[in-house]
C-alpha cells in the first residue's frame, strides 16, 4: 500500500491575466522504504511539484485541484493548524540552496533545536542534546562543536548535511529530496546520496528524490517518473525505463547521458529548449523538439497510458 499518494495533482500561477499550469494533473505513489525519482530538465514543474506537496507554493501560485494521501489523509484539505504539524514530522524537505534555506544569523544546532521543540514538543537543553546527536548521525565531525558554528562557516557539503539532520529530526515518514547534491563536487555527492540511503534504510521512510541527474537515478531510485513542462510524460520501474525507454524526451535524455549509449558513442544533445509555460504549443509539450512528431500530436494533449506491464507513456507514437 502507498505511504504517500498523489492524485490528478494541478499548481496554477495567474500570470498576465491567465491560469499558467506549472504542475498539470501529475499523480504518482510511494511506498514505505521506497524511492521514486522524478526527473527533467530546469523550468519542468519538479520544484514546483515538492513545493506543491508541503503546500508552500509562492504567490501568485496556488494548488488548484488533485489530493495529496498520506497515510489514506488528504494532506490539501487540511486546515493550515494542521497542515504545519504534519511538515517536519510526516512529510520532510530538503531545499535545494542550503545557504538561502538556512538562516545565517542562527548557529545551525539552534536552527535543528527549533525544529524539535517546535514539532516535539522538547526542552530547551533536550533538544540541543538531540540536535548535537543528529548532526553527529548525519556524519558531521566534532558534532558537539560544530553545533555552534553558523552556516556560512561550514563546507557545502557540511551545509547539506546540516539540511538533512533538520529534516529527519522529527523522523518524517516522506522525505523530499530536492537535487540533494546540486553545487557539491563528486566525492561529496556520493557521500550525500549514501547518507540518504543509510538514512531511509535506517528510519524506513519513504524518499522522493528530485534530480536531472539519471546517472543518480539509476544507483538510487526504485521507480521513475519524467516530467515535461509540468507533466509526468514517463513512468515505470528505474530497470525497465533504463532498458526500454518509451518516451522520445526519455529516449534523448538517456542519449545525453555519459555511459549509457555506449562508450564509444558521440552524445547527442536534446535539441530546442523546455518551452514557456505562457506560449506552450498546441497538443504534445514535447513535439516541437521531437523526431517522432507528426501532425496528429498537435490535436491534443496524450494522456498517461500504460504500454507495457508497470510502464506508462504519454506518447502516441508509442
Amino acid at each position: 500500500m502507498a505511504l504517500l499518494e498523489v492524485r490528478e495533482l494541478e499548481t496554477v500561477f495567474a500570470l498576465n491575466g491567465r491560469h499558467v499550469h506549472a504542475v498539470d494533473h501529475v499523480s504518482f505513489a510511494i511506498e514505505a522504504g521506497r524511492v521514486l525519482g522524478l526527473v527533467g530538465e530546469s523550468g519542468c514543474g519538479k520544484s514546483m511539484t515538492a513545493l506543491s506537496l508541503m503546500r508552500l507554493v509562492p504567490s501568485p501560485g496556488r494548488v488548484a485541484g488533485g489530493r495529496v494521501l498520506l497515510d489514506g489523509r488528504d494532506l490539501l484539505a487540511l486546515p493550515e493548524r494542521e497542515m504545519r504539524s504534519v511538515r517536519g514530522a510526516g512529510l520532510a524537505m530538503i531545499f535545494q540552496e542550503p545557504m538561502t534555506a538556512l538562516n545565517p544569523v542562527f548557529t545551525v544546532g539552534s536552527q535543528i533545536a527549533e525544529a524539535l521543540r517546535l514539532h516535539r514538543r522538547m526542552g530547551r537543553s533536550e533538544a540541543w542534546e538531540r540536535a548535537t546527536a543528529l548532526l553527529d548521525e548525519v556524519g558531521i565531525p566534532e558534532a558537539a562543536r560544530r553545533a555552534h558554528d553558523y552556516p556560512h562557516q561550514l563546507s557545502g557539503g557540511m551545509r547539506q548535511r546540516v539540511m538533512i539532520a533538520i529534516a529527519i529530526s522529527c523522523e518524517p515518514r516522506v522525505l523530499i529530496a530536492d537535487e540533494p547534491t546540486t553545487a557539491l563536487d563528486v566525492t561529496i555527492q556520493a557521500e550525500i546520496l549514501e547518507l540518504l540511503r543509510a538514512l531511509r534504510e535506517r528510519h524506513g521512510m519513504a524518499l522522493l528524490l528530485i534530480t536531472h541527474d539519471l546517472g543518480v537515478v539509476a544507483e538510487q531510485a526504485d521507480e521513475v517518473a519524467i516530467m515535461y513542462a509540468g507533466r509526468i510524460v514517463e513512468q515505470a520501474p528505474v530497470t525497465a525505463l533504463f532498458d526500454r525507454p518509451l518516451h522520445p524526451y526519455t529516449q534523448a535524455l538517456l542519449r545525453s547521458m555519459p555511459g549509457v549509449t555506449g562508450r564509444r558513442a558521440r552524445l547527442e544533445a536534446v535539441p530546442g529548449t523546455v518551452p514557456d509555460l505562457l506560449h506552450l504549443p498546441s497538443g504534445c509539450a514535447f513535439r516541437d523538439r521531437c523526431p517522432l512528431a507528426v501532425e496528429e500530436c498537435a490535436a491534443r494533449v496524450p494522456p498517461l497510458e500504460e504500454k507495457a506491464a508497470q510502464h506508462r507513456a504519454a506518447c502516441i507514437r508509442v
